[in-house]
């Protein structure tokens, strides 16, 4: 059964490759999609051929509806959890490697969004007075000051967080488990003064629970609580943009550029590995030159 055979390579993808738990939550969903896929055709793993999966990626793409969206990079996700999983098959199992074929659709780069200053301003402004309302403003606030992604944010301890004379840091645990230190600016660190003395210790059921940031069980908060807070925020901020997980990570590189911080530091403040990554930020500040040049000299036109 392709059950039992998904629970052994979600064991060996933890134990063996060591991948992160949000690698594997991303493999599961694709894997089961892959499952529910064969029981409504009504194919076993044994019988596919290599012409059942164009069959199954067209059949993603006809998923598509106004409640279900999967673009192209989903689909990309989905072809690669496929092929490893039988790369995993026909290494621990004997089966034929059938997905050799089958690649991954071509994904155009495009450049991260990032949200202006006034959106910004207007994001962050949390009026809400409900008893989870300083939480989700220093959840916000620490997104946008530390650039860090989601699932660093609601991974953080309170020993992560840094107190010396006028300085706040906090260290943020990356990918790979790479570490770093990133400077909590004046908004962000009110913001979190006022949650951990005031809104924490009412959430808080377990002294020992040093998640800094909690639901309302008193637990950790989820990546998936986390991004629905941010959304709940942009909607009532009246915010249009569409927004990703990543905008206020885009947002805060892009800012950062803009006010003439060096590349290299950006790097260090992302928990880049290579500059590469970063670099992608520099085109969005480019083009906000030539802008700048065209609606500003006198004989740009």
């Amino acid at each position: 059964m392709l059950s039992d055979n998904l629970s052994s390579y979600f064991n060996y993808l933890s134990i063996e490759k060591g991948l992160s738990k949000n690698t594997i939550s991303a493999y599961r969903r694709d894997l089961i999609r892959f499952e529910n896929y064969l029981t409504i055709v009504k194919k076993e793993l044994k019988t596919l051929s290599e012409v059942d999966f164009p069959l199954y990626l067209a059949w993603l793409r006809g998923l598509n509806n106004e409640e279900f969206k999967i673009g192209e990079s989903s689909i990309a996700r989905n072809v690669v959890a496929i092929r490893n999983f039988y790369e995993y098959l026909a290494k621990e199992h004997g089966f034929i490697n059938i997905s050799t074929s089958v690649h991954p659709p071509k994904i155009p780069k495009r450049l991260p969004k990032a949200l202006n200053l006034q959106n910004i301003d207007n994001f962050l402004e949390v009026t809400r007075t409900d008893r989870f309302a300083l939480r989700d403003k220093a959840l916000l606030e620490l997104l946008y000051a530390t650039g860090a992604r989601v699932s660093e944010i609601i991974n953080l301890k309170i020993d992560d967080l840094s107190k010396n004379d006028d300085f706040t840091s906090i260290r943020i645990t990356g990918k790979g488990g790479k570490q770093r230190v990133v400077p909590v600016g004046k908004f962000a660190q009110e913001a979190l003064d006022q949650y951990l003395s005031r809104s924490r210790p009412e959430l808080v059921k377990v002294v020992t629970n040093k998640s800094m940031f909690l639901n309302n069980k008193g637990g950790a908060l989820t990546r998936q609580s986390a991004w629905n807070i941010v959304v709940a925020q942009a909607k009532s901020a009246g915010i249009k943009e569409e927004l990703s997980p990543h905008s206020l990570r885009h947002s805060f590189a892009t800012h950062l550029l803009d006010g003439g911080a060096d590349i290299r530091v950006v790097q260090e403040l992302l928990g880049h590995s290579s500059v590469t990554t970063t670099q992608i930020y520099t085109l969005i500040t480019i083009d906000k030159l030539r802008e700048t040049y065209a609606t500003a000299h006198p004989r740009a036109k």
